[in-house]
């Protein structure tokens, strides 16, 4: 029996992408990328004599530079992502990881394969383009599930703040110097604009629609309202903060139980391509006697389809809302 490893190399090529990607990010920023930093990047800033307005102003730069670059070409398809992440690349450093990325693949894939040079470009621009995605999201998902897990205890911190006669401005700044990254700096911006007049319900709703959290919605309600029509802003938010803390203790029991579903889809998503590698690598020329013929291609386009739907339709069946 003839062995073809080709497919493993292409997996391997794929998985090095990801590992260069992570090694540039740490080598260019080293330290100061680090999500839950205690000292967060708002107050870093400051401590290196930056006035409040330069801190500002960099932080905005740093919130909509991936959003002023969705019109580029390819980069459309991360700048979303990339913006949750709020990476500290710039959408030229990322434009610039993905052409070396796609170089990197060719060249690897010229060295240890026999594909033709159609097959290498193609797949070289999946890899290169594909591996930044992969890691963007994964960076943007990490960011939202650390910010939503600070927040019920930013709320109760602002609650206490509140009772002891602070001002709401005053109770978010408090917020911003005791809460790490990401929530930290965010809501110290929040409190910069609100020194500088910006309404603060609308400084929260504005944070809530840019990373698409619903629990900062309900924050952003719960303040407008209280705003409007009045009442103790601090049980209000006393209230907000056990409902934040119970859907998360109930979002954490759901994934909990709901583990071996999860699991089984991804294996059933996962199976088809597993057993499409095994036979390329243990039989190279199991499709000799059909792959010549004028159905091959069709049938083989019927089964990718196929594959991407089983996907599809498996993960939203393993996909449980809270």
């Amino acid at each position: 029996m003839q062995l073809s490893i080709e497919p493993l190399i292409y997996i391997a090529i794929f998985g090095s992408m990801l590992l260069v990607i992570g090694g540039i990010y740490l080598l260019v920023f080293g330290e100061s990328i680090k999500l839950n930093n205690r000292v967060n990047r708002r107050l870093a800033l400051m401590e290196k004599g930056a006035t409040r307005d330069e801190v500002m102003a960099q932080l905005r730069k740093e919130m909509s530079q991936h959003d002023s670059a969705k019109q580029i070409p390819l980069y459309s398809l991360i700048a979303e992502k990339a913006q949750k992440a709020n990476l500290a690349f710039t959408p030229g450093m990322l434009i610039g990881v993905m052409v070396l990325l796609v170089f990197m693949s060719f060249a690897m894939m010229t060295l240890f394969t026999s594909a033709a040079l159609p097959i290498r470009g193609l797949l070289s621009i999946v890899f290169g383009v594909g591996a930044v995605y992969v890691w963007v999201n994964g960076k943007a998902k990490k960011r939202l599930a650390l910010m939503e897990e600070q927040l019920p205890d930013a709320v109760e911190l602002i609650v206490r703040s509140l009772r002891v006669g602070h001002p709401l401005n005053s109770a978010i700044g408090i917020v911003a110097k005791e809460i790490a990254d990401p929530l930290g700096s965010e809501m110290g911006f929040i409190a910069d604009e609100a020194a500088y007049g910006r309404d603060i319900p609308e400084a929260l709703r504005a944070l809530a629609e840019r990373v698409e959290l619903q629990d900062l919605r309900f924050l952003a309600v719960a303040v407008a309202i209280q705003q409007k029509s009045g009442g103790n802003l601090a049980e209000i938010l006393e209230g907000l903060a056990k409902v934040v803390r119970a859907r998360f203790k109930l979002f954490r029991k759901v994934k909990a139980i709901t583990a071996e579903a999860r699991w089984s889809g991804v294996f059933l998503s996962a199976f088809p391509i597993l057993a499409l590698v095994g036979i390329n690598v243990g039989k190279p020329d199991y499709y000799e006697g059909v792959k010549d013929t004028p159905y091959f291609i069709p049938a083989a386009a019927v089964v990718c389809v196929f594959l991407l739907v089983n996907i599809v339709f498996m993960r939203m069946m393993v996909n449980i809302k809270v």
